[in-house]
């Protein structure tokens, strides 16, 4: 089952050395966003349930066969692929892997921050916060973050765009409907 991560550092020593650089540390002349947001009509903590379990068996809500085909292009150029899974279906620790993403940032109900692992022509992180709004319900922010390198970088960048928007833009559209279900 995919719920079953074999690989991984969270376990290791390793987990404690000094995390990866965040986006934050990336140049702002350099890295390409996208970010959207939904308000669904929910708690913080009833809008964050659905990201908390992203991955694995759950999947991504959207283009799961997509998914699965740059899992396969990435074990064929050297990277772990979606062969990893994840450690629990839930609960979620700073180095974790969830599938080619280890999680770089994790704040229960608020935040996840996913860094890729998957090989790319430079680093990216997918993010998800969760903010109340002040009237009960949240603000659920998902933002794609790619710092490009070399030659490649943008042009991967760009090429992937529509490809990007429509995963993750209806990644983000379902999140916010299962976060109503819960």
């Amino acid at each position: 089952p995919r719920n079953q991560a074999r690989t991984r550092w969270s376990s290791g020593s390793a987990a404690t050395a000094a995390p990866r650089k965040t986006p934050r540390g990336t140049s702002a002349r350099s890295a390409a966003t996208s970010s959207a947001e939904r308000h669904p009509p929910r708690p913080p903590a009833a809008a964050f349930a659905p990201i908390q379990r992203i991955g694995g068996d759950t999947g991504w809500y959207v283009g799961n066969e997509l998914w699965e085909v740059r899992g396969a292009l990435d074990v064929l150029v050297g990277g772990p692929g979606l062969r990893r899974g994840r450690r629990d279906p839930v609960g979620i620790q700073i180095g974790d892997t969830i599938d080619f993403w280890r999680v770089e940032g994790f704040e229960q109900d608020r935040l996840l921050r996913l860094a890729a692992e998957m090989k790319v022509p430079g680093r990216a992180w997918l993010q998800f916060e969760v903010e109340p709004d002040g009237k009960g319900d949240s603000t659920i922010r998902q933002t794609a973050i790619f710092d490009p390198a070399g030659i490649a970088g943008l042009p991967y960048w760009y090429t992937l765009w529509p490809i990007h928007d429509y995963i993750f833009g209806g990644m983000l559209q379902r999140i916010a409907a299962a976060s109503a279900a819960t």
